[in-house]
């Protein structure tokens, strides 16, 4: 059934059309706090590093104490996000997801602060991250609670600010799934088919994750072609896997462009990490199996460490330093367009 938001892209500052979104990245953080990945090391010369501020002449201790250390974790400074995303604007960037979710910090009134300032179409996140975010009564909420929360951050906003979210994400599981993580995703597709809005997916450090994920949404009713799957970076090695996805008519994102580190602890666990050569040729790879339609991409910046300030990439490391990779490996300005203007404008829009 068509709504008043059916084909359009609902940002911080109200609906667009989806030709109006621009050159976009789908999954960012803008302000956000990981205290979730946060942990305490046995080692006494590491836990120094617990308090202090983050400073360039601790970067190449990186990653190893990346998650040891709050002001990494904690990124709370508005001028500075008006800055560092100003960045991508002056870049030709014109939309950018934040993909923050419950749990993790979301500001909706910094947001629109932000997407003032800079001019950038900002779209807003709803739904809970992964299972160290939970809040603390998410084992006695049913998923008619969860879409209920969902459902009201897009139609009538986030708590009494009125400002709506536009994506429903990123919604956080790990592998296998837990009973709960199935219930924030039933719920979260209950809150798909009520509105019509996008979803976008964290999915678990395993080739079968995001299959898993994809099922479990489908079986609630979701819209299969509406759900962005993030994390392809690191979520699918397979081959064979990955072309199973992309025949679910799924976006297919890449999404953390600019980090390349190989020796990243996640959760305890080192985690397979590709460089941004791999994301390129994972994307060739699809382009020629015929998914060019299905591709988004973005840098996932949510670490201190990740802004130019403290000698990151940014925001804008895809327009400024990927794009001339991609035309020297001969990707026609049509592909260009495909993968960060007209695919996201789809994927973004309500349907």
């Amino acid at each position: 059934m068509e709504t008043k938001t059916t084909g359009k892209i609902q940002t911080v500052l109200g609906m667009i059309k989806p030709e109006n979104l621009g050159l976009t990245v789908t999954h960012e953080h803008l302000l956000v706090d990981l205290m979730c990945y946060f942990y305490e090391p046995e080692e006494a010369s590491r836990r120094s590093y617990i308090d202090k501020p983050f400073t360039m002449d601790i970067r190449g201790e990186l990653p190893q104490i990346a998650f040891n250390m709050k002001s990494n974790l904690q990124y709370y400074d508005i001028d500075l996000s008006i800055t560092e995303v100003s960045k991508f604007f002056n870049a030709g960037g014109g939309g950018l997801v934040d993909t923050t979710p419950m749990g993790l910090g979301r500001d909706p009134i910094a947001l629109t602060r932000i997407s003032r300032a800079t001019g950038i179409n900002i779209i807003m996140g709803s739904s809970y991250y992964i299972p160290h975010a939970h809040p603390a009564n998410i084992g006695q909420l049913s998923e008619t609670d969860i879409s209920k929360v969902i459902i009201n951050d897009i139609t009538n906003g986030v708590a009494d600010t009125g400002i709506k979210a536009g994506i429903i994400g990123e919604i956080g599981n790990l592998y296998p799934l837990s009973e709960t993580e199935r219930k924030i995703l039933r719920g979260s597709a209950r809150a798909q088919v009520e509105t019509g809005c996008p979803i976008s997916i964290h999915p678990g450090a395993h080739d079968d994750s995001p299959m898993q994920i994809v099922e479990e949404l489908a079986q609630a009713g979701a819209d299969v072609k509406n759900i962005i799957m993030g994390h392809l970076d690191f979520a699918i090695d397979d081959h064979d896997k990955l072309l199973e996805l992309a025949d679910t008519g799924c976006f297919l994102e890449y999404d953390i462009f600019g980090f390349e580190e190989t020796n990243l602890v996640y959760l305890g666990e080192y985690m397979r990490m590709k460089s941004d050569s791999d994301r390129i040729e994972a994307i060739e790879f699809l382009i020629e199996r015929g998914y060019l339609g299905q591709i988004v991409i973005g840098q996932d910046v949510c670490q201190t460490n990740q802004l130019t300030s403290f000698g990151g990439k940014g925001y804008a490391h895809i327009l400024e330093n990927i794009l001339p990779r991609l035309r020297r490996r001969d990707f026609t300005q049509g592909q260009i367009d495909q993968i960060l203007i007209h695919n996201p404008a789809k994927a973004l829009a309500f349907s």
